[in-house]
């Protein structure tokens, strides 16, 4: 009776019980665009190349050719470059915008779950507040796109999110489509210095300890999940295992669909966690800060892990001490990935001027990089370690259209971002201060020497 009623059998089985992976996907919509030709520009694509006397086209939000001697379509709006530069769209690949929001007061310090040692189960989008005018002031210093890590406080402190660097109503609208899911961890003074008095770790050996158990528990957890499915599909009624969100985002980085991306300042500390990803046999994205990297540089290219460095930051604290100026183009001239970051809300704005500091301080100790080279560590190598690489980073046909037309030489003190397009939308016109982007909070209350 219980079955005419359309009641299920006691003896049928249940559904498989999935775990829903992206349970706040992005809601992105791209600017309107128009086809559009940037010409007579120095071009560098991103990936090595300088081309003179360039021409860019881009439609439907994708670049469609580079070169000296490009097919213009009669309706594409026509930009002459003379004397000017195009460049992809920079990316960072460390900031906290919107999770440490300006203004900066306590209510707003949403980065760091300093409650335990592993906080995976974290993630940083539900901190950003879309609100922050950092975003603005990072687009009109070139920057298209950024992943927001959580801070570094724990061990292992939460998901990182990549997002396109376009004003938005909600966190979900700037997520970059398809973009994996990036997960922050930390070695070190920190998570010692925070937790020493809370329990520990309060030694580099603790902080070791915590990372390898946490990955045991996790190994643990994705064995019972697959032996549920596997009795599920032999026909049993088994028990699916309790959620356990922090296991959920170890897991999956065990399985390849989180990248990690961990700050650490000393070669030898970076040397462990190499080791330890082995172990456990996940990968390591990047490194964050890496103020070492250069005593190191095989043992990153051999492992395929990148470093995310500063130009000249070191000695505040000790594990930044044995920081030197040439760190950045030691590691690409050591056949490492090298990128340059921020973790700054002001450094977001001038990151072309970081790099252009790197790549002087290489020049002068003789290790020669050219421009061309040098952009690499903002577009094709953060692209990269992002996972990001097959839609964005290079100027090539197919590509995102994220795409910055400069006013000089790049590299310049003086250089100027006049045009931004991120995905063939003209997001920021330097011309066109009406046409800036206003934060709410920002409304009446204009910084000094503003325009709102």
């Amino acid at each position: 009776m219980l079955a005419a009623c359309g009641q299920q059998a006691s003896d049928e089985q249940p559904p498989l019980v999935e775990i829903d992976k992206d349970p706040y996907p992005s809601t992105y919509t791209p600017l309107p665009s128009v086809t559009t030709a940037i010409t007579n520009v120095t071009l560098l694509d991103g990936i090595g190349g300088q081309i003179e006397g360039a021409s860019v086209l881009f439609e439907q939000g994708k670049v469609v050719a580079v070169g000296t001697d490009i097919a213009i379509p009669d309706n594409a709006e026509i930009i002459d470059g003379s004397g000017k530069w195009v460049t992809p769209g920079i990316i960072d690949v460390h900031s906290h915008l919107g999770v440490y929001p300006s203004p900066g007061t306590h209510s707003h310090s949403d980065g760091n779950e300093m409650t335990k040692p592993v906080t995976a189960g974290v993630w940083a989008e539900h901190s950003i507040w879309v609100q922050d005018a950092g975003f603005s002031r990072a687009l009109a210093g070139g920057v298209t796109a950024l992943q927001i890590l959580p801070g570094s406080a724990n061990l292992v402190g939460g998901r990182a999110v990549t997002v396109k660097n376009l004003p938005g109503r909600t966190m979900q609208s700037m997520k970059f489509p398809d973009a994996p899911y990036g997960m922050k961890m930390a070695c070190g003074e920190n998570p010692k210095r925070v937790y020493g008095d809370k329990g520990g770790p309060a030694t580099r050996m603790g902080n070791v300890a915590g990372y390898r158990q946490a990955w045991a528990d996790a190994q643990d957890y994705k064995r019972k999940w697959e032996k549920y499915r596997e009795e599920h599909e032999a026909g049993k009624n088994p028990t699916p295992p309790k959620r356990d969100l922090t296991m959920d985002s170890l897991v999956g980085v065990l399985d390849g669909e989180i990248m990690v991306h961990m700050h650490c300042y000393r070669a030898d500390e970076m040397a462990i966690m190499m080791d330890l990803m082995k172990e456990f046999n996940y990968q390591i994205a990047s490194f964050q800060h890496a103020v070492e990297a250069y005593k190191i540089t095989d043992l990153l290219a051999e492992n395929n892990v990148c470093s995310a460095m500063w130009a000249d930051w070191w000695g505040f604290k000790m594990e930044a001490y044995d920081g030197i100026r040439e760190n950045v183009p030691m590691v690409h001239q050591g056949g490492a990935c090298a990128i340059v970051h921020s973790d700054d809300d002001l450094g977001i704005q001038r990151l072309n001027q970081e790099a252009a500091k790197a790549l002087g301080d290489g020049l002068r100790a003789g290790i020669d990089i050219s421009k061309a080279e040098a952009w690499q560590w903002l577009s094709a190598n953060p692209a990269k370690s992002l996972g990001i690489f097959d839609q964005t980073g290079s100027l090539e046909a197919g590509k995102n259209a994220d795409i910055v037309l400069w006013s000089t030489d790049p590299f310049s003190t003086y250089a100027q971002a006049e045009r931004v397009y991120i995905d063939g939308g003209l997001a920021y016109d330097r011309q066109d201060p009406a046409s800036w982007p206003v934060q709410d909070f920002e409304l009446g209350q204009p910084g000094e020497g503003d325009v709102k």
